[in-house]
């Protein structure tokens, strides 16, 4: 296929793919609408409640779904067309965001029709998580290629973590959330429309009989088998899940340390969340230049560390611009992680197992979420925010050392699958 200019300039081997051009650039104005809502959410809430437990509740609300049904989306999405799905799951997501606008723009909204919303919007999610992430393989027509599609994905979310949340600060302080979720609604056109003009010359997934309820959990218990009985996927999701539970429920808290400790409002919260969406989008770029899986265990090793050292700096923080840097490493050490497991997983699993075991991948990630941002939202309303966000990044830390230490026996595993899919393993290059 011939290379695009863009491409061939960058060396970016996933956008030779048009589907995967189009899937890109739809994800680009879709995502920038997403982080506009979320920003949007928690500051509407903080203000209609004044509470970090309510705040925790969204987030809640918004991922436990994740956490219950993911695991049984994954077995449907080994069956399932995956672009059917994700046309149907972004169609739905649109609808939630624009009900948001309604009540938001007519002055009625409270945070139960928040709350109701963000658990609509989660069991959207447990059924487009999973099917997003076994569906960028089919986008690009090698595997030498997916690497950097993940590491695409990744710069893409992150960038638009960057703009969304700056105009959401912006639109929030000037004339409301309402027109934040509003422009998220519309902004789910984009993908739909990419979807829809993607081509494909063979079904995606073939024609299957009915599966039933018992045959569900019989694929569901060999998913978890395959997926946990590999040291290295399982060590990687354990990690992801501890990252998740105990860091990650730092952007439900962002709304208290904006307006209670550094005394400021929603600009201030635009600029924490846009400083964490810096640090992800420069590790997304940073791993989409890289040429080979190779190395990307040091780097899952060591980005917990970092994102921990950064929160625990955030929660003395009493400065601006010291807590904007702090979450720039935050958000630069979570994406390291989370893009780099990402890719090792997407390349080592095998494609009749890649829905269900991606369904973990997705519960590790987004499941665990919830029940952290539930607990932090308990503790900070009990011992405080940046007590909270301490002991959270002290974890972070213990995981970190915990992976490094198991690191050498990983590796050793690792390498007779490389060697099977045919990845290069010469002498420079034998870091896992």
């Amino acid at each position: 296929m011939n290379r695009t200019p863009i491409s061939q300039a960058l060396n970016l081997p996933a956008l030779r793919s048009r589907n995967y051009r189009l899937f890109f650039l739809g994800q680009a104005l879709s995502l920038t609408g997403t982080w506009m809502t979320q920003i949007a959410t928690v500051w509407l809430v903080y203000q209609l409640s004044n509470s970090p437990f309510l705040l925790g509740m969204v987030g809640f609300a918004s991922q436990i779904p994740s956490f219950v049904l993911v695991p049984f989306g994954g077995v449907l999405v080994d069956r399932w067309n995956r672009h059917r799905v994700l046309v149907i799951t972004q169609a739905l997501a649109m609808l939630q965001s624009l009900a948001l606008a309604v009540l938001a723009l007519t002055g009625v909204i409270q945070v139960w029709h928040i709350v109701a919303l963000a658990l609509f919007q989660g069991l959207i999610n447990a059924v487009d998580a999973p099917t997003r992430q076994a569906f960028v393989p089919e986008l690009v027509h090698d595997r030498t290629a997916l690497a950097n599609a993940i590491a695409l994905n990744s710069s893409v979310f992150n960038g638009a973590r960057l703009i969304g949340p700056s105009i959401a600060g912006i639109l929030v302080a000037s004339i409301g959330a309402g027109y934040c979720f509003l422009i998220d609604g519309l902004s789910y056109i984009a993908v739909i429309g990419a979807l829809l003009a993607m081509q494909f010359t063979a079904k995606l997934v073939p024609a299957q009989s009915p599966i039933s309820f018992q045959q569900i959990w019989e694929r569901l218990w060999e998913g978890l088998q395959y997926a946990f009985g590999f040291k290295p996927i399982r060590a990687i999701l354990l990690l992801l899940a501890l990252v998740s539970f105990m860091g990650m429920p730092y952007t439900v808290l962002l709304p208290v340390f904006a307006t209670d400790i550094l005394k400021g409002g929603a600009d201030t919260l635009g600029i924490l969340t846009a400083a964490s969406g810096i640090g992800a989008l420069t590790a997304g770029i940073f791993l989409s230049l890289r040429k080979s899986i190779l190395g990307l265990g040091k780097w899952i090793a060591l980005a917990p560390a970092m994102m921990g050292i950064g929160l625990i700096i955030f929660s003395y923080s009493r400065t601006l611009w010291l807590s904007a840097l702090m979450m720039a490493i935050v958000g630069y050490g979570f994406l390291i992680q989370f893009a780099s497991s990402n890719t090792i997983i997407q390349t080592i699993v095998e494609d009749d197992k890649r829905g269900r075991v991606m369904s973990f991948y997705t519960m590790a990630f987004m499941g665990m979420l919830p029940i952290g941002s539930l607990a932090a939202g308990i503790l900070a309303d009990w011992i405080g925010a940046p007590h909270t966000l301490l002991i959270g990044g002290s974890f972070c830390i213990l995981g970190s050392l915990i992976f490094r230490r198991e690191l050498p026996r990983i590796r050793q595993l690792l390498r007779p699958v490389y060697q099977k899919i045919g990845i290069d393993l010469t002498p420079a290059k034998r870091s896992t």
